[in-house]
């Protein structure tokens, strides 16, 4: 079994927290719609410097396994899970069968990108 610090297992890891950085920059400010667009752009630049402290090593770390496109891929499909529970726990906002059909789609798109 991979350990945590594998370059394997690492980068998805990675990835999962630097996407909960960014999804809280880009999408967080909608809770706060009373305040100034400058404030809240100023604000979601801050929380976006860590993510990329996060995601520029789980691609230099990933890339000694997965190819450039496999690591966009674990990123893209890390990015639909996290943006999808941050809209319905914080956001409020249902997901219905049009999302899960979407989703899928791209579930079955990273499925052939694996594929040798």
């Amino acid at each position: 079994m991979p350990s945590i610090t594998s370059p394997a297992v690492l980068p998805i890891l990675l990835l999962i927290a630097s996407n909960v950085f960014m999804t809280v920059a880009w999408y967080g400010h909608l809770k706060f719609t009373d305040r100034a667009l400058p404030v809240v752009v100023m604000a979601s630049w801050g929380i976006a410097f860590f993510e990329y402290w996060l995601a520029v090593p789980a691609n230099r770390i990933g890339h000694a396994v997965y190819s450039a496109a496999q690591l966009k891929t674990i990123q893209e499909v890390v990015t639909l899970v996290v943006f999808a529970s941050f809209s319905v726990l914080v956001l409020k906002e249902p997901l219905g069968w049009n999302h899960a059909i979407g989703f899928s789609l791209i579930a079955a798109g990273a499925f052939f990108i694996f594929r040798p």
